[in-house]
């Protein structure tokens, strides 16, 4: 029986270039898709999934992230007082407890790997969930559900993978597929943006992982890779070597919501979806369309 995932990792430090100037003050990571900010939207699929320590890499100019992950008691107050129960019982429902959210510091931007290794002291020994905020999901139940039901199963480090079209491999970390059901089969291989021609599959690492505690001794003695930075993917390269690899091909869709497409794209889909908006969203968007 493997180790139960009770801790989850989100690296929240990076600088948002592709949005600036909207994220010259403001974490890319609390850009809203319809009201919701991107990180409730990782925060929530990893509640659902059982998580109960929610880990935050930030940087400088993050504080309100943690602001949002707190108490803020003149709102519930404000809030109380004019009777909006609804509102409140939602901010409360989704305040983690006291104790649940723990925020470290990524002083250098070195890479999504060196992100993961600012997380070593606060995981400890344990395997741990890995959620990229700026990857947010149209899944039911979420991903990070589903891959847990496959851990469960087999243990080990699992990846969440979608297909991409064939043409595009260049643009993901790719990899090769062995034996194994949609749902859990085995990873021989990963190469980081592949051209077309060299890629082993079209399955791409979609921003969600379970990962083993070794990880942390990989990342502690990895070089720097592409970009100068120290890579994820360099590291599961080597710990490949040594222990299981299972991708799911979740149920669901994945919007990239650090690009401008995607995230326009996930908020169209988003408002689609919310019974609330849709009916007006839908008129509005083909009169929007016809007058071009």
């Amino acid at each position: 029986m493997p180790k139960r995932v009770r801790t989850a990792v989100f690296p929240v430090a990076g600088l948002g270039t592709r949005f600036l100037p909207a994220t010259k003050a403001m974490p890319k990571e609390m850009l809203t898709v319809v009201d919701r900010p991107l990180i409730q939207y990782a925060v929530d699929e990893a509640r659902e999934a059982g998580i109960e320590h929610f880990v935050f890499i930030t940087g400088r100019n993050k504080g309100v992230i943690e602001d949002h992950f707190d108490k803020q008691f003149e709102l519930e107050h404000t809030l109380a007082s004019r009777g909006k129960s609804e509102a409140l019982d939602e901010l409360q429902r989704e305040l983690p407890q006291a104790g649940q959210a723990s925020f470290t510091r990524q002083q250098e931007p070195l890479g999504l790997g060196h992100a993961v290794w600012c997380a070593r002291e606060l995981v400890g020994n344990q395997p741990f969930a890995l959620l990229l905020p700026d990857m947010v999901f149209q899944a039911k139940p979420g991903v990070m559900k589903q891959m847990m039901d496959a851990y469960e199963n087999t243990g080990g480090n699992i990846i969440g993978v979608e297909e991409v079209n064939p043409a595009d491999t260049a643009s993901y970390g790719i990899v090769a597929r062995g034996e194994g059901p949609d749902k859990g089969f085995a990873i021989t291989g990963m190469v980081e943006k592949p051209k077309p021609a060299d890629a082993p599959s079209n399955l791409f690492i979609s921003g969600r992982y379970i990962l083993q505690p070794e990880i942390f001794t990989i990342l502690s003695q990895q070089t720097r890779g592409t970009g100068g930075e120290i890579q994820l993917t360099d590291a599961m390269q080597v710990l490949i070597k040594q222990q299981s690899f299972t991708g799911v091909k979740y149920d669901g869709r994945v919007f990239d919501c650090g690009s401008k497409i995607g995230f326009l794209t996930a908020n169209v889909v988003f408002a689609l979806d919310r019974p609330d908006l849709a009916d007006d969203f839908r008129r509005e968007v083909k009169a929007a369309i016809g007058s071009f």
